[in-house]
């Protein structure tokens, strides 16, 4: 781990800390985005700490031809209770997210900085919003960022009403090309839709 300062510049991903931390400090600038991602690299801190810099390992990723979708699920997405867009409103999907409530979490990592950052991620084409309506109103979402490589980078999801996300995430992944989807970080909603541990070195290949 390292000081990160105005240089657009990060360490080899292996290096990394045992618990994935690669770099504090730096800025959430378009080329230094791009650069992190592009090397395995995301940001995630909370509003009173510096900026970090993660490279896990193990990583948490999705196959698209491992996604599994349960009976009770495939039901939901006959029934057709909802309507799923990509880029519709991405400002208003990276705003929900971070206004949604989560379980272990006081509060939220999606500070203002990340959220005006992500946007004009969003503007220059280098990320992309996924939005569930019902009846014209927005109750579920995600975002995260596609550098054109094969892999979305999935960065948060929220719901307002019961399955909203799963559909959006799902109905996505199915009308989508990608080679994987990376999650980063284990989390019990995703493992229950066939995402599963890789080693970093691993996923560093699929760059």
């Amino acid at each position: 781990m390292y000081y990160i300062g105005r240089d657009i510049k990060f360490s080899n991903p292996r290096e990394a800390s045992k618990d994935g931390l690669i770099g504090v400090g730096g800025d959430l600038s378009v080329e230094r985005l791009l650069l992190a991602y592009r090397k395995g690299i995301f940001p995630w801190f909370e509003k009173e700490q510096p900026i970090l810099w993660w490279s896990p390992d193990p990583r948490f990723v999705l196959f698209p031809e491992k996604l599994k979708v349960s009976k009770s699920m495939k039901q939901v997405l006959r029934n057709l209770d909802f309507e799923v867009t990509v880029n519709k409103d991405f400002n208003k999907v990276i705003k929900e997210c971070s206004q949604a409530n989560r379980n272990g979490q006081s509060g939220t990592w999606i500070t203002h900085d990340m959220i005006e950052a992500y946007i004009q991620f969003h503007k220059l084409g280098y990320a992309k919003s996924v939005e569930v309506w019902s009846n014209n109103e927005l109750v579920g979402g995600l975002y995260g960022v596609d550098l054109g490589n094969g892999i979305f980078c999935g960065e948060s999801m929220f719901t307002k009403v019961s399955n909203a996300s799963k559909v959006g995430f799902i109905t996505f992944i199915k009308n989508s090309d990608y080679k994987l989807i990376d999650c980063q970080v284990y989390t019990n909603h995703l493992a229950s839709l066939g995402a599963e541990d890789i080693s970093r070195n691993e996923f560093l290949k699929q760059l």
